[in-house]
């Protein structure tokens, strides 16, 4: 009797053991991931999460997401094209516009080309319906780009005294045709020397 009541107290106590157990399953356990470092892109919230209320971080802070870099302005539409100027095919001779000389491997106006420049600009002061273009003319010596360059500077030489005497610039047209076009061929100084020139057309507007 005594030895069958102890056999019933061990197993009570595995039979209660055993019922918690069966009706008390185990909640899974959750893992605690760790926060990642910050980064210069903005994080993706979390499923579920609703919308972030943090602050953005201010200038110069080191933390947190960086703030996006306000849109680019739309460009501008084709900005609007002056007139296109006229050929120099459309000019022709005029008698009353001399042409003005230099000297070698020179732009400057020299002081007795500086007095026909002046009659030139009375002229077209008095016959302001007429456009100029002047052209810029060098001697055979050098290479073609360099004397288009030169040619040019001669033109706009030519062009920057008129202007300073008083005649619109928008009249004025410039090209230079370096030594393509001579009006002497001899290989000597005085007939390099009226190939180096400013010539003048007009052309009625």
């Amino acid at each position: 009797m005594v030895q069958r009541r102890g056999s019933v107290l061990l197993v009570m106590p595995m039979l209660v053991l055993t019922l918690f157990l069966v009706g008390c399953p185990k909640r899974p356990a959750t893992p605690v991931a760790a926060a990642p470092a910050p980064t210069g892109s903005a994080l993706a919230p979390a499923p579920g999460a609703g919308p972030s209320t943090a602050a953005p971080a201010g200038p110069g802070s080191s933390s947190g997401p960086t703030a996006l870099a306000p849109a680019a302005p739309a460009p501008a539409g084709p900005a609007a094209t002056p007139g296109a100027p006229p050929r120099p095919s459309e000019f022709s001779e005029n008698a009353n516009l001399k042409d003005v000389f230099f000297d070698f491997d020179r732009y400057d106006i020299r002081a007795d080309d500086a007095k026909i420049l002046d009659g030139n600009a009375s002229w077209l002061k008095s016959n302001d319906n007429n456009l100029v273009l002047i052209e810029g003319h060098c001697d055979e010596r050098g290479t073609n780009e360099y004397n288009l360059a030169l040619g040019e500077r001669r033109a706009k030489a030519t062009m920057n005294y008129l202007v300073s005497q008083g005649i619109q610039a928008n009249r004025i047209t410039i090209i230079s045709y370096g030594k393509e076009r001579p009006v002497c061929s001899e290989k000597s100084e005085s007939c390099w020397q009226k190939n180096r020139r400013a010539h003048f057309l007009v052309k009625a507007r």
